[in-house]
């Protein structure tokens, strides 16, 4: 990391000298930090132009669409890797060897359980309470159970957290299922994969073992590799604000849950499969279409072009793979799916769509995926925060090992001048 200057001219001050910081990649970043002692600071509503942080985790070129991971891009993870392989290079830094991978896993797979006096957390809300309602609370209350390894300044506590995350939130995941449709809690199994454990566990039942198709358990890893970070985002920012108290790390990544419910961060896929219900029918597509194109219709197209992406999701095409095998291995014959492929041949074939840079993004097809596997859109969400807690605990751990200060963001104050109080008798 280079350093250059650049100078400040306000009106009233002397120039102010910045240090202006060259990163491994992307944009140059203007260090304000010293504007507060000279009476000034930065408006910048969403942090939109504001690097928060420094990181090594994860790097995202939304122009050439291109997202890595330690210098490795998503495609060739996703294609080449496995999810915990995943997981193992964003907490340390580096892909395992063959006996790191095989240590690392068998770590993973001991930590599956949960504690049994947890099921009584779920039995305290309603069976029509949203999943990830259910979540936040009972990922908050861990830190009741486990408070063994919640001090934060122990490199080995930090790291037992993490093991005992990555390898429970599955558990977690299900047992919320299962507990909203009523059936009993499946134990995890442990030798079967990641992916396949959680398939058991969702679908799983004590009258038969499960039977667990390599193709849909081989989506499920994909989905998970996809959603395992994307840098600075709203719930990943969240996880470093409230680790930057130093909170525990279970309330930390509740609160990561928390802002990844809402609907503009984790709700995407959702939001797909709801815009498919108004479509309804193949033969609305081009009505539709034309609405979308339509600059005062209100009508948007869920899960085409992104907010980060310029040009296109680099996520997408490795999950329209999956889409494609999950549909043709589960041969199902669903009109909201089938409306699905004819809008995707649409947006990838129209001018429109194509000078606009509208591709399908990840959402789109995870959505599609989720629910051709029988997973309600309720969950969909829930399987998001499984998939990124190895990101939240990578972002927490790093800004945790470093030095950091709390988080405290300034704002330009419009409201009243001081007044005086006035009884209330005399108000009128």
């Amino acid at each position: 990391m280079t350093e250059k200057n650049a100078i400040l001219k306000v009106e009233g001050h002397d120039d102010i000298s910045l240090p202006i910081y060259t990163p491994t990649m992307g944009q140059d970043v203007i260090d304000v930090a010293s504007l507060t002692g000279k009476g000034l600071f930065t408006f910048d509503p969403g942090f939109t132009s504001t690097a928060s942080c420094e990181s090594k985790i994860t790097y995202i070129d939304g122009e050439k669409g291109q997202l890595l991971h330690r210098g490795y891009s998503i495609e060739e993870l996703a294609n080449k890797s496995d999810y915990l392989e995943v997981c193992y290079l964003l907490l340390f830094g580096e892909l395992p060897t063959a006996e790191q991978k095989e240590s690392f896993v068998s770590t993973v797979k001991n930590h599956t359980m949960v504690h049994e006096q947890l099921q009584f957390f779920y039995r305290g809300f309603r069976r029509d309470a949203h999943p990830m309602a259910v979540m936040c609370g009972v990922v908050g209350a861990l830190s009741a159970f486990y408070h063994d390894s919640t001090d934060i300044k122990n490199p080995m506590h930090r790291e037992v957290t993490a093991y005992r995350l990555i390898a429970k939130m599955p558990t977690i995941a299900a047992m919320c299922y299962k507990y909203s449709a009523g059936q009993p809690f499946m134990y995890p199994r442990n030798d079967l994969s990641y992916s396949e454990n959680f398939l058991h566990m969702m679908f799983g039942t004590p009258c038969e073992e499960s039977k667990i198709s390599p193709v849909l358990a081989k989506a499920m890893d994909r989905i998970f590799i996809l959603h395992a970070d994307h840098e600075q985002n709203a719930s990943t920012s969240t996880v470093r604000l409230a680790g930057s108290s130093g909170a525990n790390p279970f309330a930390c990544i509740a609160a990561g849950i928390s802002a990844l419910w809402g609907p503009a961060h984790g709700g995407a896929n959702e939001a797909v499969l709801n815009m498919l219900d108004q479509i309804g029918d193949v033969s609305n597509i081009d009505a539709y279409i034309a609405k979308a194109k339509d600059k005062n219709d209100p009508f948007k197209l869920m899960g085409f072009g992104h907010r980060v992406y310029k040009n296109y999701d680099p996520r997408a095409s490795v999950m329209r793979e999956s889409c494609h095998e999950v549909l043709n291995e589960l041969g199902i014959h669903d009109p909201q799916l089938e409306l699905a492929m004819k809008l995707e041949e649409i947006a990838l074939s129209d001018p429109y769509f194509k000078e606009k840079k509208l591709f399908p993004n990840v959402d789109f097809y995870s959505g599609i995926i989720l629910k051709a596997m029988g997973i309600p859109t309720s969950m969909f969400t829930v399987i998001f925060a499984l998939s990124r807690t190895v990101g939240w605990i990578a972002h927490w751990n790093e800004m945790i090992s470093n030095p950091y200060k709390i988080g405290r963001p300034r704002q330009l104050y419009t409201g009243y001048d001081e007044r005086k109080f006035t009884p209330v008798n005399e108000r009128k």
